[in-house]
């Protein structure tokens, strides 16, 4: 039996239950995993509400698909792995099949990368989502590369952290967003370039001030809605807007009509574009891997709470007062 988190109602944080389950057998090209560490993330908040991108197919339903752990079980036609192995868990499958948030796990082989040895649990599972997410959409598909400018909306996020140490790993320049000016110290001191405090400033007229009237060829955001508007001012000519999350939940424009036909590219992005795709997996895990190993990459972990406190982890998460990545840890 493996204590795991389900939700037996669409609801808040508060729906959500610790029961008693087996965990079972994992069948082909899946692995049973022992939980150590677990990442949280908005997409299981949003799971939860039944708000996400993939609604929930049937009640209970489970959560989670980041976390760290060790490979106790392989199940057949799995290669590449082995049992004992430190592993992490990233968001490559649908919460409708598996849930990490237990003590014990089955999820696809093809969800799994390596875990370096100098990473722990608690880094393990909070840096994968975020740097799978930043590298993703701006090395592979948006091509950044050194001298570019990107400007980062919620960057205090634990996505936005990330993306701040993948620009300055290619070389780029990363302007940073934060709503109020509690957080612009700690961005400078992770990296950002300049911090425009939204609340305060002219986001528009700060960036092209910044840029020599160019503008930025990326703008990462993680808003969306009304104020796609004013990022899409900022974006230099050929340059792309990439809308990774819609936290404001409000509806979202497309400015290229309002601004008079710019040439601009607007497109959404999720980590499954990478998560999903081996190759393009294999080439994240690459670029990652060698990040974490000389220091350039870190997880910033906000808080700990244990498995058994998962509603109040909810609660904090979703307060929106948390800077980088919340870690729920499983003890054995």
């Amino acid at each position: 039996m493996a204590r795991t988190v389900r939700f037996h109602e669409i609801g808040g944080p508060e729906v959500m239950r610790l029961e008693d389950l087996e965990t079972g057998e994992p069948g082909p090209g899946e692995v049973r995993i022992r939980v150590d560490a677990i990442g949280i993330n908005r997409a299981e908040a949003l799971f939860r509400r039944d708000q996400y991108i993939v609604p929930v197919r049937q009640l209970p339903a489970r959560l989670g698909n980041e976390a760290a752990g060790v490979i106790e079980v392989l199940g057949p036609e799995v290669t590449g792995f082995e049992e004992g192995q430190a592993v992490s868990v990233v968001p490559a499958f649908s919460q409708n099949d598996c849930g990490v948030y237990a003590e014990r796990a089955i999820v696809p082989a093809t969800a799994l990368v390596h875990r370096p040895d100098e990473v722990d649990a608690v880094s393990g599972a909070a840096v994968w989502m975020s740097y799978l997410t930043a590298y993703g959409a701006l090395v592979e598909v948006g091509g950044m590369r050194a001298g570019d400018t990107v400007v980062l909306n919620a960057a205090s996020s634990s996505v936005g952290l990330a993306a701040i140490h993948t620009a300055i790993r290619v070389g780029a320049t990363p302007i940073a967003i934060t709503r109020t000016s509690g957080k612009k110290e700690r961005l400078l001191k992770e990296g950002a370039a300049e911090v425009i405090v939204s609340d305060e400033e002219d986001i528009s007229g700060r960036v092209l001030a910044l840029t020599g009237g160019k503008g930025a060829e990326y703008v990462f955001d993680a808003v969306a809605g009304p104020g796609v508007v004013d990022l899409a001012r900022v974006v230099a000519a050929g340059g792309t807007l990439f809308l990774y999350g819609a936290l404001s939940g409000e509806p979202t424009p497309y400015p290229g009509f309002e601004l008079g036909m710019p040439a601009l590219n607007m497109r959404t992005y999720t980590m499954l574009e990478t998560a999903r795709d081996l190759q393009r997996l294999r080439r994240a895990e690459a670029f990652i891997a060698s990040g974490l190993r000389t220091g350039a990459f870190r997880p910033v972990v906000d808080r700990l709470f244990p498995l058994e406190e998962i509603v109040r982890a909810h609660q904090h998460m979703e307060s929106g007062t948390q800077f980088g990545k919340i870690v729920v840890t499983v003890a054995h």
